[in-house]
Order: structure tokens, then sequence, then C-alpha cells
């Protein structure tokens, strides 16, 4: 019993350690966030927030000058939104329709493909930055939303994994949908998309915050300020922190900070609790 109560104590003593190893970062940027430039380039960084709130969010939020470009804060979430977003439904969606191709549709070359599918995660962007890049330009589609999410949509590791759990769905429930006259689309959508939604929330989660992550792919595609990204913007603010010989925003780039974590931490709260729920109900 007292092997069990110290156990129990140590490890909500470690958990609640490496909590606040994680979180006090983020608490120093956003109380740092809410004062003047003039009291943190005196003082430093601070613990506790101060009166500036309003201010230094809204000046970043709906002022250009704020961003250092001719875009706020609002517009750059927005394409990051929809950077995100286009980059998780459609890694979800190609991936879903690749492994159910490679599973149930017999033919030959389904091993051979797959394993060339895989091989590609051996390749990361970086490697092949320039050719996709002169694909997207050869095709008109720099500066566009299509050019940004449409050739990073393929998956090896989605795919990889919806294989995996096809392969684990039992050989009757296919036979059953034949028997009631259920073909490959009916079979796809009625029966596997709704057991696939523990691993669509996973896969969703991940790809979602790697598409609002990225900096390096939009910073080519995108010339044209308006369709910059708060990754990006992230990454002009802090560059201009020194220059003009003025006293540094520091609470702003902070606050633009603040601001990019917020969407991806939602996304993660609302999608744990639907893959909590799909696993529940396939246990049961």
């Amino acid at each position: 019993m007292y092997q069990s109560k110290w156990r129990i104590f140590t490890n909500h003593t470690i958990l609640i350690l490496g909590a606040l190893f994680m979180i006090m970062p983020v608490w120093i940027a956003f109380a740092s966030s809410t004062h003047t430039r003039e009291f943190i380039f005196q003082n430093g960084l601070q613990f506790w927030p101060g009166g500036h709130m309003i201010d230094n969010y809204g000046a970043i939020l709906f002022d250009p000058s704020a961003t250092k470009g001719r875009v706020t804060a609002l517009e750059m979430l927005f394409n990051s939104m929809v950077l995100g977003l286009g980059f998780a439904i459609g890694k979800v969606i190609i991936s879903m329709m690749a492994a159910y191709a490679i599973v149930y549709f017999r033919f030959k070359l389904a091993v051979p493909l797959f394993w060339v599918i895989f091989s590609t995660l051996l390749l990361p962007l970086e490697v092949r930055i320039v050719p996709s890049y002169e694909v997207v330009a050869n095709l008109g589609m720099l500066n566009t939303y299509t050019g940004l999410i449409l050739p990073l949509i393929a998956s090896a590791t989605g795919t990889f994994f919806f294989r995996q759990f096809y392969r684990s769905v039992p050989d009757e429930l296919l036979e059953a949908a034949r028997l009631d006259g259920a073909g490959p689309i009916r079979f796809f959508i009625d029966i596997l998309v709704p057991l696939s939604v523990t691993m669509i929330a996973a896969i969703f989660i991940i790809m979602f915050v790697v598409g609002w992550n990225q900096y390096l792919w939009p910073l080519l595609m995108t010339t044209d300020d308006q369709l910059y990204t708060i990754v990006i913007g992230i990454k002009q603010v802090y560059n201009s922190l020194y220059e003009g010989g003025q006293i540094p925003q520091f609470p702003k780039a902070f606050a633009l900070t603040i601001m990019a974590t917020i969407p991806p931490v939602l996304v993660v709260v609302i999608f744990q609790r639907m893959f909590i729920k799909g696993l529940v109900e396939t246990e049961k």
C-alpha cells in the first residue's frame, strides 16, 4: 500500500513538473506581451500580466504596421488556417483512398506501389522543394492557395496508417456488404469511413499542426504579402525588432507568437475528445 501511494505521488510530481516546464515559457511570453515595450526594455521579461493586453493584441490583429508588412495578423491567421485545413483534409482524403485501393483492390502491383509510396518518407520536403517549385511555377499556381496546398497533400505516413487499419478490418464485413449489394464506393463511405473516425482524427491533428507550422514552403510559394502565413509573420516581426534604432517591440512579437499557438491547441483539444470517444465506441 505504501509503495503504491509513493508511486502515485512520484508519477504525479513528475507529471506536474513536466507540465510546468513546458507551460512556463508560454506563460512568460503571454505575460510579457501585456506590457509596454518601454517597460519590457527596462525590466526584462515579466511573470505577471500587465495592463496593455488589449492595446498590444488589438494593434497586432488590426494594424498592418505592427507586423512590419501590408497585412494584419488576422489575415495571416486566416491564411494559416486555410493552409492547415487544406493540408490536413487533403492528406486524410488522399491517404484513405490510396490505402483503400491498395488493400481492397487486388492487383499485382499493389505491394510494390505501396513500398514506392512508403519510400517517399526518405525524401523530406527540402530535398524535393526545387522540382516542386518548378512544377507549381509552370502551372501558374504561385501566390495561390492551390499552389500552397495541392503539392503537399500526398502523404506516405497517412497511407501507411490507414493501410494498417484497413488490414485489421474483418473480411466478414466485406462479404456482408457484397451480399447486401454494396459496391466499392458504398462499402468505403458507409462502412470503412465510420470505422476510421479515430484514425481520421489522429491523422487530422498531426497533419493540421504540420501544415500550420510550415515555413519554408509558403515562403517560396508566396511573394505577395496578402498570402503570408502567421509563421512567416513571426519571422518578419522578430527580424525587425532592432531595425530603425527604436525600442524593440517585444510585447507585440510575443503577442503574435501567442496568437499563433491558439488554433493548433484548439484543434488538438477538440479532436482529442473525438479521438477518445471513438476509442470507447470501438471497444464497445
